[in-house]
């Protein structure tokens, strides 16, 4: 199926407005990249100057939204024939696909390398393979070609607050391992829920995605597994002692309300029903996520003060 930045590639359309850039950027997955990647920043030991912190973060989110920029440019032709990616602004034609490709290119280049320059090579060296697994890894091989697409993907959204902690630290620990595995792990359930209700999309666009290939309840199977393996590492941080008691009961409580949505949607065998509690699902676990990171950098933000007024 044709779409309208086919009809020339090297036609100014004239239309493109700032707006249309920064729509490149993926702008809602940025903001989830910036919060994470400022839970990192912050609750990492030691400490960054203000405006060398608020320019890492700077960067992240840049280098984020330079790999969304790749990943539409390399997309434009499934984005157009997909309901929720349709207005995007390739296939809209506001943007072509040449301009899409230089954009995120430079935005990469800069991103890293200003990165490394104003923190360490070890942050900007996480944020240049976070861009090239976003972009090469996930958007032109496994996207297209294996239902785990989400799974082995998923890194890319979960390397921020690890590339966060690295920013202050330049180094990757056992600490920063368990913030790149919470986002990880809560990858699958939200996107295949996300699948579950969009599956017609993701079968007109030819992508392999779980729910397409290998059905309904093996999918239903795969979120609820991921799903208690997700609760139970989101009290890592209190069991190795990074965080409080008070982090833990407020994780697990959030872990068991993930559970209920999961098990729920693992018992519908109605299509219409099974929809509905798939949109459930995708809805808590947005909540979730920024729920327990804000909770992790609440808990460790106390207890730094805390530290602080008593040393």
């Amino acid at each position: 199926m044709a779409y309208i930045g086919d009809q020339s590639e090297n036609t100014s359309w004239g239309g493109a407005e700032v707006e249309d850039y920064f729509a490149l950027l993926k702008p809602r997955v940025m903001s989830l990249v910036i919060f994470t990647a400022i839970v990192g920043l912050m609750i990492a030991p030691g400490s960054l100057h203000p405006l060398l912190a608020v320019t890492a973060i700077l960067c992240i989110a840049i280098g984020a939204g330079a790999s969304g920029a790749l990943n539409m440019w390399y997309d434009a032709d499934i984005d157009a024939v997909m309901s929720r990616t349709i207005n995007r602004p390739i296939p809209a034609g506001r943007v072509t696909k040449s301009e899409a490709l230089g954009f995120g290119l430079v935005l990469s280049f800069f991103s890293v390398a200003i990165l490394g320059l104003v923190t360490n090579w070890v942050a900007a060296g996480l944020l240049a393979f976070t861009i090239f697994f976003y972009a090469v890894i996930y958007t032109m091989w496994l996207k297209r070609w294996t239902p785990q697409n989400i799974v082995i993907g998923g890194a890319a959204g979960a390397f921020p607050p690890m590339i966060g902690w690295a920013a202050v630290t330049g180094t990757i620990t056992i600490e920063s391992t368990v913030l790149f595995l919470i986002t990880f792990l809560w990858t699958p359930p939200h996107f295949w829920a996300l699948a579950l209700y969009k599956k017609g999309d993701y079968a007109e666009a030819g992508i392999p995605m779980l729910p397409n290939v290998a059905g309904e309840r093996a999918t239903q199977h795969q979120i609820l597994i991921y799903t208690f393996i997700l609760a139970a590492i989101s009290v890592a941080p209190t069991l190795l002692g990074f965080a409080s008691l008070a982090y833990g009961i407020v994780a697990g409580g959030l872990g068991l309300a993930f559970i209920y949505y999961a098990v729920r949607l693992w018992l519908q065998k109605d299509s219409v029903a099974l929809k509905k509690a798939a949109r459930q699902l995708f809805g808590f676990s947005l909540i979730y996520l920024f729920v327990v990171y804000l909770v992790l950098l609440a808990d460790v933000s106390v207890a730094n003060f805390l530290g602080g007024a008593n040393a």
